[in-house]
């Protein structure tokens, strides 16, 4: 096809590589050449759709050349030339069809920011296609078996870029420029910008190309603030996404911006907050505590979850609750990020809604004092430099203080971290100034607990001593029924 086009309008110097960008071009392109693996693979279109001269006008003709009245015309066929798709692998394959193409779809991003005639169903329907030849891909899977924005990345950890961005990017800016024109009729777009297009675009997420999720984040913004008709359906398959990531593959490119662009949705939800985003909160949100690979996108994650926690402060406790259920007993750098969570919640709770978990949860950071690992006892004893926990412990110290009083002794006497060792006198001392009387009860229950287990302990030593001595007195004798192996009796004892 584009051949065909090719010998119509030939260049002026044939042995040029370079096609010269429109003088108005609004979006900044990025010229410069990115690493590409060699694995990474060929693009694949879900579809392709055959390119058409519409009209009979020819699409290598500038716009500036045909009659306003037939801009629209030119522009379909220019955006039907572009649904030919090229492989990038090969950068010298098809190198002069690849220009004219890029040089096509620069033209119609500068034709499309400054449009002012409204786009008619056919444009709509040719524009939205050509995004779906170009977009729309199965990743092969190499890219799904590095773990990118939401797995364990195992090669290495530098970004994989498609070979293809130098069009996709143009394609994407089109897009953007497309649906954010003021002569787009959302009521007309909605019907081919269709569930079916906005779930295939929230698949992309899933590229290892950075570049790529940004600006997939941005459109999705801005078909989020122009569709109101899609949102729901929008929360639902990103609900979908998630659920696959945490219950079934934990692997995933793009959660983090996933996550990212969840934010300014619940930033926007309206009060008070609807049963369906409570639900939202609790089977989603929370869950996603749960894979190995938190730390990819914690930050965003834990904005979402404050932003609910800022429009209904009751949904404090539920998340507490939440934390607990999926808190990492092995992973210890995933732990010291449930309790910086902890304390940001704890932080903006109210004294009601503390009093309903705050016994689980000071059981849970009792063993988080006493944790082996510095950093995880380290960032727990850190909790009492914040002012606002420091009030309501000291508002609920009968119940506190008892709970964690069991776990400082034991790191006062035995932690072998100086640090720890130092924090945990302070906490003591505060604890001390609180409420002194509770203190030193606490600190005789501790030291008659003691008493009771050394004493239990020596009633147990002494049984196993009867119980020895009695063994070699009467040693078993051949009558006695017992099981020996030959390896359990090459062992001593």
């Amino acid at each position: 096809m584009y051949k065909i086009f090719l010998r119509k309008s030939k260049p002026s110097n044939p042995g040029s590589e370079e096609l010269s960008p429109p003088t108005s071009d609004p979006v900044q392109i990025s010229t410069v050449s990115a690493p590409v693996r060699s694995n990474s693979g060929k693009r694949m279109s879900s579809a392709v759709f055959p390119a058409s001269v519409v009209a009979g006008i020819e699409p290598l003709l500038p716009f500036k050349d045909v009659p306003n009245s037939e801009k629209l015309n030119l522009f379909v066929s220019k955006v039907s030339l572009c649904c030919v798709t090229f492989d990038f692998s090969d950068p010298n394959k098809n190198s002069i069809e690849k220009l004219v193409k890029r040089q096509t779809l620069l033209e119609l991003l500068d034709f499309v920011a400054s449009a002012s005639v409204r786009f008619t169903e056919p444009a709509i329907l040719a524009m939205c296609r050509m995004c779906a030849v170009n977009l729309f891909r199965v990743f092969p899977p190499s890219y799904r078996s590095s773990g990118g924005g939401g797995g364990e990345n195992n090669d290495d950890d530098e970004p994989v870029f498609d070979p293809a961005w130098p069009h996709l990017q143009i394609v994407y800016d089109l897009l953007l420029k497309f649906i954010t024109s003021p002569c787009l009729d959302a009521k007309i777009a909605k019907k081919y910008l269709d569930n079916a297009f906005i779930v295939r675009l929230l698949d992309l997420f899933d590229s290892e190309d950075p570049r790529e999720r940004e600006c997939l984040k941005t459109i999705m913004h801005r078909v989020y603030g122009k569709f109101m008709v899609h949102r729901p359906f929008i929360r639902r398959a990103m609900s979908n996404i998630f659920y696959r990531f945490v219950f079934e593959t934990e692997k995933h490119c793009g959660v983090a911006e996933l996550l990212e662009f969840l934010g300014s949705i619940v930033s926007g939800f309206a009060l008070p907050l609807k049963e369906e985003h409570k639900i939202f909160l609790w089977r989603v949100l929370i869950p996603l505590h749960k894979p190995n690979s938190l730390g990819n996108y914690f930050q965003q994650l834990s904005y979402c979850i404050t932003q609910f926690i800022d429009k209904e402060p009751k949904l404090g406790s539920v998340v507490i609750k939440g934390l607990l259920k999926f808190w990492p007993i092995t992973n210890s750098q995933k732990e010291v990020m449930f309790l910086g969570e902890v304390e940001e919640i704890v932080e903006a709770m109210s004294v009601v809604e503390f009093q309903k978990v705050m016994v689980p949860l000071f059981s849970r950071i009792a063993c988080c004092v006493n944790s082996c690992h510095f950093q995880v006892s380290e960032r727990a004893l850190f909790l009492w430099n914040n002012d606002q926990i420091v009030n309501l412990i000291a508002h609920n110290r009968q119940a506190i203080l008892p709970i964690m009083f069991t776990a400082l002794e034991k790191n006062a006497e035995n932690h072998w971290n100086q640090s720890v060792l130092n924090l945990t006198l302070n906490v003591r001392k505060m604890f001390c100034e609180m409420d002194e009387p509770l203190f030193m009860s606490c600190h005789a229950r501790f030291q008659e607990d003691e008493a009771e287990q050394s004493s239990e302990a020596e009633k147990r030593k002494e049984t196993w001593e009867r119980l020895e001595k009695a063994a070699s007195v009467k040693p078993i004798t051949g009558k006695t029924a017992v099981l020996v192996t030959p390896l359990a009796t090459s062992i001593a004892c």
